[in-house]
């Protein structure tokens, strides 16, 4: 099945959430078509450049999806790239092409508890997967932030515990968020896991959860979003690499 056309959104409005995630929501008439409920979905967000014919392709998630429109929160890097320069100029009036959106990658419900772990880049994904959890949900959300006035208030079942995990610089042996989780006692029963982070941390979480733990894969969702100093191209190729190589 060919895939849908991208559709051209327009900026509707922009918010500083915090110091390091700056909110887009866009809309316009081609939201006709969009199909509903998509909060979670990844799509493709297509960014011109002005001394090269080719469009830059980045990844996102649907942060919130209103009737005709949604949120796209970017991560803001110290060394902004395309995609967060973008964010930072856009005016509302501004147009941009938007393909997809694709799967959502949700939590397996069918558990005792729940571990929800991810640095700000997932916290899109990581939010709306924390929302919806059974209101009587135990477990744990632990999130990697760049510093303390980068916490959000997240929905969440009172039952299921946040911790923030400030760390200004990423790590690039990626065993900061994995330190965490494994720091927390570990409760009785099935637990299931969603896991999304940068390359290394990714690795070093799944070694825990599969390893260590025994997560069985359907309950265990785990991904990188990106790798630190490498585009999301070069990412991609790191990520097909370690499939095929089929590491724990």
């Amino acid at each position: 099945m060919a895939r849908p056309a991208p559709r051209e959104l327009e900026v509707i409005r922009s918010q500083q959430l915090t110091p390091h995630m700056r909110r887009i929501t866009l809309g316009g008439e081609a939201m006709a078509n969009f199909p509903q409920d998509q909060e979670s979905a990844y799509i493709k967000l297509m960014f011109p450049q002005r001394h090269d014919s080719q469009t830059l392709t980045r990844t996102y998630t649907v942060r919130h999806h209103r009737q005709g429109e949604i949120d796209v929160d970017f991560a803001l890097h110290e060394h902004p790239g395309p995609a967060s320069q973008w964010a930072m100029a856009t005016q509302p009036g501004d147009r941009i092409l938007v393909g997809g959106p694709g799967p959502k990658k949700f939590i397996n419900h069918d558990a005792d508890w729940y571990v929800l772990a991810g640095d700000m880049t997932a916290l899109p994904a990581l939010s709306v997967n924390l929302a919806l959890l059974p209101a009587d949900a135990t477990g744990y959300a632990i999130i990697e932030v760049v510093s303390d006035d980068d916490i959000q208030s997240l929905a969440h079942p009172e039952g299921v515990q946040l911790h923030w995990l400030v760390n200004p610089a990423p790590d690039p042996e990626g065993a900061t968020l994995a330190a965490k989780v494994q720091s927390l006692p570990w409760l009785a029963g099935q637990p299931a896991v969603w896991a999304a982070s940068e390359f290394q941390s990714m690795r070093a979480l799944r070694r825990f959860f599969k390893q260590d733990r025994g997560i069985a894969k359907s309950h265990l969702y785990i991904s990188s979003y990106w790798k630190i100093g490498q585009s999301e191209d070069q990412h991609k190729i790191a990520k097909r690499r370690d499939a095929e190589q089929g590491e724990i």
